[in-house]
C-alpha cells in the first residue's frame, strides 16, 4: 500500500509492505489518498486500529472519501491500516447464526447480500453496505465471533446490515 500526505496522490509518500499502528510516527499527520498495490487491507480512522473501519481493496483512493465506497459513514483521516488475514480466498464462506453463541437459526453465505431481509434473518436499517463496516477474518478470533462486541470496539447492536465478500 502506497500512502501520501495530500489528495490526488500528491506530496509526501510512503510505501508499506505490513500493518502501520501510526502514521505519525512516519511523518504524516494523516493519509490523504493512496494507491493498493496488492493484497486486501482494513483502514481505520484513529491509531492503534481504533475508530471506523473500511476496507481498502486493490486499486486507487484519490482522497479520503473514497476510503469509505459506498459507506454511508463519512471518513475524514486514515490514521493506521494492517493487511487483511486471509484464508484460501477461493473457498470463502461464513455462517451466521440468528443469537449470540451460535445459537438459533444459522445459514451459510458465499456470496454478496446487499440486504439480508431477503433471507428472512434480519430487517436492516441501513442496507447497501452503508453504515459502520465490521471486518470478519477468517484468521482472527479462530473465525469464530460469538458475541457482536467481537465484530469491533464501536459495534453497539447485534444487527448485520448487509454482508459483501472481501475481494483480493
Amino acid at each position: 500500500i502506497i500512502v501520501y500526505d495530500e489528495e490526488c496522490f500528491q506530496g509526501r509518500r510512503h510505501e508499506f509492505t505490513s500493518e502501520c499502528c501510526n502514521v505519525m510516527e512516519f511523518g504524516f499527520e494523516t493519509v490523504r489518498s493512496l494507491r493498493v498495490e496488492s493484497g486486501a487491507w482494513v483502514g481505520y480512522e484513529h491509531a492503534s486500529y481504533q475508530g471506523q473501519q473500511f476496507i481498502l481493496e486493490r486499486g486507487e483512493y484519490p482522497q479520503c472519501d473514497a476510503f469509505g465506497g459506498s459507506n454511508a459513514y463519512h471518513i475524514e483521516r486514515m490514521t493506521s491500516f494492517r493487511p487483511i488475514a486471509c484464508a484460501n480466498h477461493r473457498e470463502c464462506r461464513m455462517t451466521i447464526f440468528e443469537r449470540e453463541n451460535f445459537m438459533g437459526r444459522k445459514g451459510e453465505l458465499s456470496d454478496d447480500y446487499p440486504s439480508l431481509q431477503a433471507m428472512g434473518w434480519l430487517i436492516p436499517a441501513f442496507p447497501g453496505y452503508r453504515g459502520y463496516q465490521y471486518i470478519m477474518e477468517c484468521d482472527r478470533h479462530g473465525g469464530d465471533y460469538k458475541h457482536f462486541r467481537e465484530f469491533g470496539p464501536q459495534c453497539q447492536t447485534p444487527q448485520i446490515q448487509s454482508i459483501r465478500r472481501i475481494q483480493q
